[in-house]
């Protein structure tokens, strides 16, 4: 392989000329945890997002009755902050890189644009940090790392049970009685699911889960059911005995969580800049050898609702 032919001033170009998608790759790199959620994109600052409660119903005819009853409306904040980083790099070394992926790949060198190429995959090592931090992440003003930048959903869950938001008594907290091994984990996930309520039951939700649990779960449901006519494949994607609403979602984003949560995919919000006037990408030049790759971007995550009609949480057994 031969040496980069590409300059630190064909990096600034393409910087420009493409940050817009540069500003989306660290998204797109969280890909795997994203999918399962529900984007807002242009999100900066404080997003107030809120859901209507209150009934309203028919009664037996009666042309003077009226209904008095309020509308409330549940605010929740997403709180969408602006994440740096300046990253010193070798542009040779992330050259080869990418070199060695396009080779993998079978396209023809010619016929890409090297200087965009590489800016892609440094935005896209962004994203890799980003997915693990969905559900750990906690806000610190004074922090340097991904997980310092907002409060992940664990975080936020965590600070909705000090103030009592979310609890056994408002029936949108499961707390697990045992640990999850390769014997019980079926029936623990079933009666943490039976366990939600009726409007959870009745619509498709997604389980978010660490792998460890997954991997128990399916352990335990093919030594549990075996070889049963219905029992068509190892991998299992939905809760058994969900009717194929509840899908099973194991992240890698999930590890070492205490908490499992049980929601649909419309209340995981996200929220990101999409390219706003504060996002930058920026490639300069301060040393002889090495690039700076500096980045601006928005990032932040919040529950559309607590109500246990949209959120139930399990707590695992410590």
């Amino acid at each position: 392989m031969g040496t980069l032919n590409i300059q630190s001033t064909d990096l600034a170009k393409s910087a420009v000329q493409y940050q817009k998608e540069l500003l989306i790759m660290p998204v797109i790199g969280a890909y795997e945890t994203l999918k399962h959620m529900t984007p807002l994109p242009g999100s900066r600052g404080r997003v107030v997002m809120g859901s209507l409660g209150g009934d309203i119903e028919l009664g037996p005819y009666d042309p003077s009755r009226v209904d008095n009853s309020g509308v409330s409306i549940d605010a929740r904040t997403l709180e969408v902050f602006l994440g740096s980083v300046v990253k010193k790099f070798d542009p040779n070394e992330a050259w080869q890189t990418v070199y060695g992926s396009l080779l993998t790949q079978g396209e023809e060198l010619k016929q890409v644009d090297m200087a965009q190429q590489v800016l892609f995959y440094l935005a896209a090592q962004l994203g890799k940090k980003l997915n693990e931090s969905i559900f750990s992440a906690k806000r610190n003003d004074a922090g340097t790392t991904t997980k310092d930048l907002f409060d992940g959903f664990d975080s936020i869950t965590e600070k909705e049970i000090t103030a009592g938001n979310i609890a056994t008594a408002k029936k949108n907290l499961y707390e697990f009685g045992a640990a999850f091994t390769h014997q019980n984990a079926v029936d623990l996930l079933k009666a943490f699911y039976w366990a939600s309520s009726d409007e959870l039951q009745s619509r498709p939700t997604k389980m978010y889960i660490p792998v460890n649990v997954m991997n128990a779960y399916t352990e335990d449901y093919q030594q549990s059911v075996g070889a049963v006519p219905y029992n068509q494949q190892y991998q299992k994607t939905f809760l058994e005995g969900s009717n194929n609403l509840c899908e099973l979602v194991p992240l890698v984003s999930k590890k070492g969580s205490n908490f499992i949560h049980l929601a649909p995919q419309g209340n995981m919000v996200y929220g990101y800049g999409n390219g706003l006037a504060e996002e930058t990408i920026a490639v300069e030049k301060h040393a002889p050898f090495l690039l700076d790759f500096v980045a601006t971007i928005f990032f932040g995550t919040q529950f559309r609702s607590i109500a246990p009609e949209a959120l139930f949480v399990g707590k695992l057994h410590a």
